[in-house]
């Protein structure tokens, strides 16, 4: 193997978040004055790389996004975070993904999210990324990209022996089956688990029903994560379901936590294969704990040198 491979290699989505702080939320046709704009990065698949490349993994971003100044500013940001950017491709074709977000002072938000480049990722971008994803250690996917994009993705990494966590987020209800056998790690939070087994998850218990649901569409591992209350572990091998909690924190801004999770729980499989997934799992949770004490997305993921360093060990 390459060296200098990339080991952990995500396939999915950037977003250019433009967030307008407000006193309310404005009328249909109403003009109102807000009080802060700021301009973030984000898309589920971005946040996930760039938290496992904070905690030391080599990693590769395989994303499409618009030749323009946001694209081109992503494409900084990844660098800036030592991500690989050689399967970035930018297109005329469509802008850079883009969610127009506006918070009231409550905390409510109302968000348009336009997709643009993240649906022009195709075969012809993966075939082009095909020698990186089959030596990864790891391959994480998502649905912010086409669900077909993703399918061969896994598919493509599950043949060269790569391990593959999808996240299925946002879920879809009519979700191809085959996805649920080519994800070696299935992750998905409560709501989304209610989407794919219509078992409304309020507890660990209801977790572990939904997770069994989901070992039984063919699902090798399930991860259900439930916030600041943990995550909840099935498996084939152990179908008994194992709550994996995690410690109380304050939180300032729960943004992206989910993906500082799988960010890091990709980082851990691809550096400490040895560990046992409950110990992963549990420290992924103290380090998505972390990012939910700080403000914002990307800015709120914490780099390696922050954490306590039992955690590496």
């Amino acid at each position: 193997m390459d060296p200098d491979s990339p080991q952990v290699v995500v396939v999915g989505s950037c977003m250019t978040d433009l967030v307008s702080i407000t006193p309310r939320l404005p009328r249909a046709g109403e003009t109102i004055h807000g009080s802060k704009f700021f301009i973030g990065f984000g898309g589920k698949g971005a946040n996930q790389c760039i938290q496992a490349s904070r905690l030391g993994a080599r990693t590769a971003m395989v994303c499409k996004v618009g030749d323009d100044s946001f694209g081109n500013n992503y494409i900084e940001n990844f660098k800036k975070n030592n991500v690989c950017t050689d399967f970035v491709f930018q297109t005329g074709a469509a802008a850079t993904g883009a969610a127009s977000i506006i918070v009231n002072a409550e905390g409510q938000n109302a968000i348009v999210i336009v997709a643009g480049a993240n649906l022009l990722l195709n075969s012809e971008d993966l075939t082009k990324a095909s020698a990186a994803i089959s030596r990864a250690r790891v391959m994480v996917c998502q649905l912010e990209i086409h669900p077909e994009v993703s399918l061969q993705a896994l598919t493509m990494a599950q043949k060269s022996g790569v391990k593959t966590i999808f996240n299925p987020a946002p879920a879809i209800a009519d979700l191809d089956p085959a996805f649920y056998t080519h994800s070696d790690i299935f992750c998905c939070n409560e709501s989304e688990a209610e989407i794919l087994t219509g078992i409304q998850v309020k507890s660990a218990s209801d977790a572990g029903a939904a997770g069994s649901v989901l070992l039984a569409k063919g699902c090798h591992l399930v991860l259900v994560t439930l916030g600041g209350e943990g995550c909840v572990i099935v498996s084939k091998e152990d179908p008994k379901p194992k709550h994996v909690t995690t410690h109380k924190v304050t939180a300032v801004d729960t943004t992206g936590a989910g993906d500082s999770f799988l960010g890091a729980l990709a980082f851990f499989i691809a550096h400490h294969p040895h560990l046992s997934m409950e110990e992963m799992v549990k420290r992924s949770n103290h380090i998505a704990s972390v990012s939910v004490q700080a403000a914002g997305t990307q800015t709120s993921y914490p780099h390696r040198e922050h954490l306590p360093q039992d955690i590496f060990s």
